[in-house]
């Protein structure tokens, strides 16, 4: 019998993170800064601390299921994850948002739907869109969020974002969008993709598994 390879075992199967890693212990209020100035106390974000919490966030939870050292280093991620969520949240969730702190609330919220954090995925998907109507162009954003819909079993609503971002030269595009057709069960445009991704990336050897596995028939996506 083929094996049945769910959408989210299928991801985590073929993806080429590396192994967990102990989750370094923050302190989320730190991103907060005052200064003194002639005018009085001036109030700031840490962005640079900010950025290294985020990103040691997306090394074990930018994809879907989160890989963590230790139970206890998964609970304080999602602790950290929902204390910067409440910091930032009011200073993006209006039209006028600066670009620069949602491109990095939009992440910090897809790795809070990742964490099945409550509400986390309709602030990622605020803040993308939010970042996206003053950036439509932008090919990183676009990739962004189209990786992100992909991730939350939102394929079909992906493929413009992901086609965007590959026809504006993001490369990786082209693997989500591969994904993307494959849990569509349209391998035709699957494979397609794949090639295109590998042209650019042939070192990646998870794409060769892949391609491999559709021409000898042996993944199948189940949707339900």
């Amino acid at each position: 019998m083929k094996p049945v390879i769910a959408i989210l075992s299928l991801l985590l199967f073929f993806s080429n993170a590396s192994f967990a890693q102990e989750y370094g212990v923050y302190d989320p209020r730190k991103i907060l800064t005052v200064s003194e100035t002639n005018a009085g106390k001036k109030y700031g974000l840490d962005l640079q601390y900010l950025d290294q919490i985020i990103s040691d966030l997306s090394l074990h939870a930018r994809n879907y299921p989160p890989k963590f050292d230790s139970e206890s280093d998964q609970q304080r991620s999602i602790k950290d994850t929902q204390t910067l969520s409440g910091m930032l949240d009011p200073l993006v969730n209006n039209p006028q948002a600066s670009p620069a702190l949602l491109r990095r609330t939009s992440l910090l919220h897809s790795i809070g739907h990742n964490l099945d954090i409550p509400g986390a995925t309709q602030k990622a998907d605020r803040d993308f869109r939010n970042l996206l109507k003053q950036h439509p162009d932008d090919a990183a954003a676009n990739f962004a969020y189209g990786a992100f819909l992909g991730g939350s079993n939102q394929g079909g609503k992906a493929l413009p974002y992901l086609e965007k971002s590959a026809k504006a030269g993001y490369s990786n595009a082209y693997y989500s969008l591969g994904m993307a057709y494959l849990m569509q069960n349209n391998t035709e445009l699957a494979l397609k993709n794949f090639a295109i991704y590998k042209r650019h990336t042939p070192n990646d050897q998870s794409v060769v598994e892949i391609m491999e596995a559709i021409k000898n028939g042996s993944i199948h996506v189940n949707s339900k």
